[in-house]
Parts: structure tokens; C-alpha cells; sequence
């Protein structure tokens, strides 16, 4: 498979700065890659992005993540490898992701609270830029059939 076109991203060279700069921010957050990453394979998942979904799951493998949790990721309300506050960002990143599915606010206060009582400001804005940025790479890359195994950089 190949892909239709050159990532949009990279045609036009002023948004790859401004991605660059978004993902900085993000790593200075103090929130955890492995936690990011996780979001990001979930927000993935739902939105059929097999180029994104490919890099998540390297990216969690090469960081030392357990072939069990990257592989319960799709399921993890049902698994027992994710803690409470991990439950918590994968289930913001499906409220966040699935936005036309929802029949009440995306985000109702119960979950966000719950969020908030294990992230602080910084870590939580983090995890919000992530769900976005990977909303975002997910629509580019599904829609120009970006394929699996596609490296960037």
C-alpha cells in the first residue's frame, strides 16, 4: 500500500513546527511516555488509523511495555494490567475521540473529576494535547491511506 500523498504535515513546512512545538510541551509536562503513548494507541484504535496504531505499539515495546498491556489496550476495561489513573486517560481519550457518538457532554464532570483526582494541571493538559494531536495525525493519515509501518522524522 502506498500512500496518496506526501503527509500534509511535511508539505507545508510551517506545520511541522508547530507540531514539534505541541509535542515538546508535552514531554515537559511530567506526564509519562508510556501514559501517552497508551492514549495515543487507544484514540488509534477507535479511529482505525493502522499507521498511528503501528507507531503507538513500537513506540510502547521499545519503552519496555508489557506485550500484554499493549495488547489489552483495545480492551482495558476488561483487563487487569492498567491502574486506576490509567483508566481514567483511556476512558477521557474515548469521550474526547468519539465526540459524535455522544449523546451528553463529551466530557461529563464525574470523569472529569476522576482525571483530575490523578493528574495534576500539567500532566492533564498533556494527556488533552495528546487525544487532539492524535485526533489530528489520525484524520491526516486515514485519509490520505498512510500505511502501517510509515516512520516520520
Amino acid at each position: 500500500m502506498q500512500a496518496r500523498m506526501t503527509n500534509p504535515a511535511y508539505v507545508l513546512p510551517g506545520a511541522m513546527k508547530g507540531i514539534g512545538t505541541l509535542f515538546q510541551a508535552i514531554g515537559e509536562s511530567g506526564l509519562s511516555q508510556e501514559v501517552a503513548e497508551i492514549v495515543g494507541l487507544r484514540a488509534s484504535q477507535i479511529n482505525g488509523c493502522g499507521a498511528c496504531v503501528h507507531g503507538h505499539v513500537h513506540n510502547l515495546r521499545k519503552g519496555g511495555t508489557s506485550e500484554e498491556r499493549i495488547a489489552s489496550v483495545a480492551a482495558w476495561r476488561e483487563a487487569p494490567y492498567f491502574s486506576d489513573a490509567e483508566r481514567a486517560a483511556l476512558q477521557l481519550t474515548e469521550s474526547v475521540t468519539r465526540l459524535a457518538d455522544r449523546s451528553h457532554e463529551s466530557v461529563p464532570d464525574a470523569l472529569w473529576d476522576e482525571v483530575a483526582d490523578h493528574f495534576d494541571e500539567k500532566e492533564l493538559s498533556a494527556i488533552i494535547l495528546t487525544i487532539a494531536l492524535t485526533n489530528l495525525f489520525n484524520r491526516i493519515n486515514t485519509t490520505i491511506k498512510e500505511p502501517a509501518g510509515t516512520t516520520w522524522g
